[in-house]
């Protein structure tokens, strides 16, 4: 029955989800100035050498990928690994698609960063991520760290 409920909630979200067709709004929204300070400060106090976005995450491309970017209503499969900055990995997947628009703010401004193949260690300050409420297993008010994959997008 579970398996039942969940293949409709994921046909659902599919159904439902933006297509490449649509109108597809870029994603403009700015960590507050002393959540980008704390991140600056976990980054420079582990000699983390990681590029500023000016809209207040931090990223380090391994490989910028190739091609075409996704846009933030692409469905895009992925690779990723996500650790808390005391190095205990909350969540990973070796491989899993969904649609960016769905996927916490950081994901939809920061993946289209990159192009098929690429790899990024994304650094998020908590307002990009789940903020001051926090998720299942993360606290609030958590800087996040994800190793992302794009292995392909449409």
């Amino acid at each position: 029955m579970k398996k039942i409920l969940s293949l409709m909630l994921i046909a659902a979200i599919t159904i439902t989800g933006c297509k490449k067709d649509d109108d597809c709004p870029a994603v403009e929204i700015t960590a507050p100035a002393t959540e980008v300070a704390s991140l600056k400060a976990y980054l420079d106090a582990n000699s983390i050498n990681a590029t500023a976005d000016p809209r207040g995450f931090f990223y380090t491309l391994n490989t910028p990928g190739s091609g075409d970017k996704p846009t933030v209503c692409d469905f895009v499969n992925v690779a990723y690994t996500g650790k808390f900055t005391n190095g205990q990995t909350f969540d990973s997947s070796p491989g899993t698609g969904f649609y960016l628009s769905r996927v916490i703010t950081g994901w939809q401004e920061a993946v289209p960063l990159l192009g098929s193949g690429g790899s990024m260690v994304l650094y998020l300050p908590p307002s990009l991520a789940y903020g001051s409420s926090g998720t299942s297993g993360i606290p609030a008010n958590s800087i996040l760290i994800f190793t992302i994959d794009l292995q392909s997008f449409d």
